[in-house]
């Protein structure tokens, strides 16, 4: 199975010898069990019992956001909803309110302008909030050739994709080693596996997602709070309309649905990252085992600009 995806994923982007290679390497490396999870485990930290307790989520108004905010709801968490369009939280703060009983702040807020993380918790900190989740998931993607896209749009991205999730972290973290508890969920991507030609400010932002996680996790291993990353691949949100590349070669997409319990799963068993899927587990595995060069060309295959 795990060759016959890999064949998949490969087989139109590189060469016939690197893709035998690859294949060959991943079918005996690569483990056969549930591949969307992995056997890291913060042995400190353990994801806590999150009802009656405060989460926030960033990005809170569709997709990936709006189903934490929905799935962490059912389990009875009272919710902080940030996002910039104030009409569609307060009708998803609305619903949850009175579906499960919880309360929900909604703080409508650009995350990506300067100093708008410590407004932020400035706000929490007025209407006396401990937030024990923080859900760093605000974000968005460019496409296409680098020196043709905006560069104010392109520095909006790092700020939001970036700088947001390191302030948002920096501010509320201390709280949380304060009470002895807490968990912070960065959502990076399959992206920040490798480098992607045409999304080059995207695939770095999510890499340093990753790397920044991975880092923190380690710090607090023992300090009671749980860092985890969320490497989703291809999911059906307005990602892509936003991005302006729906034609790009992206293949079958997950569901906001399924990426988050994955993610809550993965991370009540300690986990320390999710990849969703089989199919992005091994995509995002296969740069380990591929030439720089390799990588960049089988990302080049799925993400170059169709010709008109």
């Amino acid at each position: 199975m795990n060759l016959l995806v890999t064949m998949i994923l490969i087989g139109n982007s590189v060469t016939s010898y690197e893709f035998m290679f690859t294949s060959f390497t991943i079918f005996f490396l690569t483990p056969s069990n549930n591949v969307s999870k992995i056997k890291h485990r913060n042995k400190g930290a353990k994801f806590m019992n999150i009802k009656g307790k405060w989460s926030l989520i960033t990005g809170a108004s569709s997709g990936i956001g709006e189903q934490f905010a929905r799935q962490l709801a059912k389990e009875g968490s009272h919710l902080v909803l940030v996002a910039r369009s104030k009409r569609k939280l307060d009708t998803l703060a609305a619903e949850l309110t009175r579906s499960y009983g919880i309360q929900c702040q909604v703080v409508p807020q650009d995350l990506s302008i300067e100093g708008a993380a410590g407004e932020l918790y400035q706000k929490c900190q007025q209407l006396n909030l401990n937030i024990d989740l923080l859900v760093n998931n605000a974000g968005f993607a460019t496409h296409g050739l680098f020196e043709q896209i905006s560069g104010e749009r392109q520095h909006e991205e790092v700020m939001l994709n970036v700088a947001a999730v390191v302030d948002m972290t920096h501010l509320f973290l201390p709280g949380m080693l304060h009470r002895g508890a807490g968990a912070v969920i960065n959502v990076s991507s399959t992206a920040g596996f490798q480098p992607l030609p045409y999304m080059a400010v995207y695939g770095a932002t999510k890499a340093f997602v990753l790397s920044f996680t991975d880092a923190l996790w380690w710090e607090n291993r023992d300090r009671g709070v749980q860092f985890f990353a969320l490497c989703p691949g291809s999911t059906e949100t307005n990602f892509f309309n936003v991005v302006g590349t729906e034609d790009a070669s992206v293949g079958a997409k997950d569901t906001p649905e399924r990426v988050v319990e994955v993610t809550l799963r993965a991370m009540k068993k300690g986990k320390q990252y999710v990849v969703p899927g089989l199919r992005n587990y091994l995509g995002a595995q296969i740069s380990r085992f591929m030439t720089r060069r390799q990588s960049l060309r089988l990302a080049q295959g799925m993400l170059s600009p169709r010709k008109q």
